[in-house]
């Protein structure tokens, strides 16, 4: 059970209908699900999922809108031996440069096992860019925003933030995926923490010259956040301003919006084995597989989600987001005081029809030592996802352990990822195999995944 008192705010024009930031799009206007794409294809981050259309996640109980908001959830009533049963869906309209603005009560939880997004993507990745806002896996508590460029972008201290520096070097591929990341210290910006407080509102500022990410708690945020025309400026310090050598209007292009729930695959999946999970389950994929009732809280409750633009002239306002306070309860979907357009409620039948197909994964570990802010194993201590520039994929943790002795040659036993001193990330295979050898068995699915990269706009690390 879940209670959430909402705060939200009616912000107005000036006289003249100019402002900083002016309304381009309210993802309440009509029916929200209407307005984005429903991703069906196989996970090219090789999560254990099995995502639906709009009409089978309608059909199933996973999505739902009200007067008062959007509900994304997940199958947590059935065994799932061809992966959960979930939801992925991207922005009918692209941006370029602009503010956005998100009010949720509740995200999936810090639940083992599940790996939630709210992310932003361009074409042709790493070239268009990504905007990671909110992202995290498996127990994870405090949130860490994210970007990913193409050659030629990176950020460094000098940006006013209140959050930690995780690694500067934005642009991405090949041996190094880590992108530049800085973490919102707040323990309740993500996951468990952020619902048992009544969930937020974190707001995306974009220009060419930066990208800044703010996090109010519930009943904290300024009251222009979601009105008609917010004024960034006034805002206070956010817990992440990337900066630096980028022009933050050409490596970043024609963005959409992303929300999705996958599970295990290259970030959970591949950091089980070295996490609190392990102790659950021999894998992530047979904890997933089994153990429906787990993901109860695996899901989105959406109260506001709207789009502005610079320095337009204003236009009548969609909609009224109206300062209250209540208490809601959550039981099978959200409720909030955000007034849409109303409508039809529709009954949806509890049960699924689940195909056979299991695949397993195995995990990769993790190090754990401290490191400096340097690039590409700047600081911080969270997982990321890497992929060699052969095309084989891992995760890169916070530390550049040094490489094994034996990388390759002779008879030795098993293989496993290292990273070495200057963050390059490779695997060794054990056998006299080194990652090089492994792309013969790995080619189909790694080649997808860099082609792609579809959690990447069809695919995504």
């Amino acid at each position: 059970m879940h209670f959430s008192t909402l705060s939200v705010s009616l912000g107005l024009f000036s006289a003249t209908g100019w402002a900083a930031y002016v309304l381009e799009d309210d993802y309440f206007s009509g029916n929200f699900f209407d307005k984005f794409d429903f991703f069906v294809d196989e996970d090219p981050t090789h999560g254990f999922v099995d995502y639906q259309s709009q009409k089978a996640a309608a059909d199933a109980g996973l999505i739902n809108t009200t007067s008062s908001g959007a509900y994304m959830g997940v199958d947590h009533t059935n065994e799932c031996p061809n992966g959960r049963p979930s939801v992925r869906i991207s922005s009918n309209k692209s941006y370029n440069t602009g503010l956005v603005v998100i009010d949720l009560a509740h995200m999936p939880g810090s639940i083992c096992g599940a790996w939630p997004a709210f992310w932003m993507l361009g074409p042709e990745w790493p070239n268009g860019g990504e905007i990671d806002i909110i992202e995290g896996v498996n127990d994870q508590v405090g949130n860490k925003a994210t970007l990913h460029t193409g050659p030629g972008c990176s950020i460094d201290k000098s940006g006013d933030y209140s959050g930690t520096l995780k690694y500067t070097t934005c642009a991405s591929g090949g041996d190094n995926n880590n992108g530049c990341q800085i973490a919102e210290d707040s323990d309740i910006s993500y996951g468990t923490n952020f619902n048992n407080n009544g969930g937020g509102t974190y707001a995306t500022e974009w220009t060419a010259d930066y990208i800044s990410v703010w996090f109010w708690p519930r009943g904290s945020c300024p009251e222009d956040v979601l009105g008609d025309s917010p004024s960034p400026s006034s805002w206070g310090t956010p817990f992440a301003k990337f900066q630096g050598d980028c022009n933050f209007g050409t490596s970043f292009k024609d963005q959409s919006l992303i929300f999705d729930t996958t599970f295990c695959g290259d970030w959970a999946g591949n950091a089980w084995a070295n996490s609190t999970c392990a102790s659950k389950a021999d894998t992530c994929e047979v904890y997933v597989q089994d153990t429906p009732a787990a993901f109860t809280e695996a899901y989105w409750a959406i109260n506001a989600l709207k789009v502005y633009s610079a320095n337009g002239e204003s236009s009548p306002p969609i909609s009224t987001y109206i300062e209250t306070f209540t208490s809601i309860q959550y039981v099978t979907q959200p409720e909030s005081s955000y007034v849409a357009q109303p409508t039809i409620q529709t009954a949806y039948p509890s049960t699924l029809a689940i195909s056979t197909k299991y695949a397993g994964y195995v995990p990769v570990p993790e190090s754990s030592s401290p490191v400096e802010t340097s690039s590409p194993s700047e600081t911080g201590t969270s997982y990321v996802p890497v992929v060699g520039s052969d095309g084989s994929v891992g995760y890169g943790s916070d530390t550049a352990a040094s490489p094994p002795s034996d990388t390759g040659g002779g008879g030795g036993g098993g293989g496993g990822w290292f990273s070495n001193s200057n963050g390059v990330v490779d695997y060794n295979g054990g056998h006299g195999h080194g990652s090089r050898d492994l792309e013969a068995e790995t080619r189909d699915r790694h080649a997808r995944h860099l082609r792609a990269h579809k959690r990447h706009g069809k695919a995504r690390l």
